[in-house]
């Protein structure tokens, strides 16, 4: 718990998104006055150098749009099942996660979030897919090796390319990734070109390599810590992919995005199977992180 503690307060272990997260830390630059800091899209925030040159930005609720693009109408979820997934009742609860997100009041909060031309990130998500990847790129992945994992499942016809869709690289516990996985986030979102498109994509590990740094309790609502707790760490950058796809949109003047801003925190909880949960989601209960409503002042909350 103090690892996750300690990583959060400096870089946020859900990285991205979380990530998960994008939680900022600022890099200092010689005549650099509190300047605004952007994501990465991980736990690493960067001095943002447009904003020295006053940069327009929108937002009065602790969050801003800083001009770029959101995700509008129905968002597609891929899952890239990495490593070994036999006989793991993960890719049951995530899959059920995925085909119950959409429509839900907790997603929902995302419609808080819109572009310059009034569109918003819409309540509407839908699960297209998934395939497998039996340790193409071995098993400590590099940033690039994530991002050669995805294209090779667009790239070999195993997914479609899809330009409003996040792909997921779900790793098994024997997995690491090289940049900082289980250190300095558990999760993160990016955006890269495959096959001369703008594809989201998300690495999200399985915290059963690390629970104390990536796995909000040991026992859990579905019998599968694993799983539940790459549950939220699967939101959180559901939601920061949603509203700043390409690290551009909406973000605090610490680089924090929406997810970040509400990372390890639960809001009210109940017992469910043999751990706690805070949303039920079709015919399960889950522990999921809550996420910021761009409204009101700005909040964190499970619902919108």
């Amino acid at each position: 718990m103090r690892l996750r503690t300690a990583i959060l307060s400096a870089l946020c272990v859900f990285g991205v998104a979380a990530t998960s997260s994008s939680f900022a830390t600022l890099v200092h630059q010689p005549g650099a006055s509190n300047p605004d800091l952007m994501p990465t899209g991980k736990g690493y925030g960067v001095v943002d150098q447009s904003a020295r040159q006053a940069r327009p930005t929108s937002g009065s609720n602790g969050i801003n749009y800083r001009g770029g693009p959101i995700m509008t109408g129905t968002k597609h979820i891929y899952y890239i099942w990495y490593g070994n997934w036999s006989g793991n009742s993960a890719t049951s609860i995530l899959t059920d996660w995925a085909n119950n997100i959409g429509g839900s009041p907790y997603f929902n909060i995302n419609s808080t979030y819109t572009n310059g031309s009034g569109g918003k990130v819409d309540n509407s998500a839908t699960y297209s897919g998934s395939t497998t990847d039996s340790y193409s790129q071995g098993s400590s992945l590099s940033d690039s090796q994530i991002q050669s994992v995805v294209s090779s499942a667009i790239t070999s016809g195993r997914l479609a390319k899809d330009t409003n869709a996040v792909y997921f690289v779900l790793t098994s516990a024997d997995v690491t990734a090289s940049s900082g996985f289980c250190t300095q986030y558990c999760g993160w979102h990016t955006h890269g070109t495959i096959s001369g498109s703008d594809i989201k994509y998300s690495f999200v590990g399985n915290p059963d390599r690390c629970p104390s740094s990536c796995a909000a309790q040991t026992s859990s609502p579905n019998g599968n810590a694993g799983a539940d707790g790459m549950a939220s760490i699967i939101a959180h950058e559901f939601e920061e992919a949603a509203s700043d796809p390409d690290l551009d949109a909406w973000y605090d003047r610490r680089g924090y995005e929406n997810a970040d801003k509400c990372a390890w925190t639960f809001g009210t909880q109940y017992n469910s199977g043999g751990g706690k949960a805070n949303v039920h989601l079709g015919n399960r209960d889950y522990l999921i992180q809550q996420n910021w409503v761009n409204a009101g002042g700005g909040y964190c909350a499970m619902s919108y």
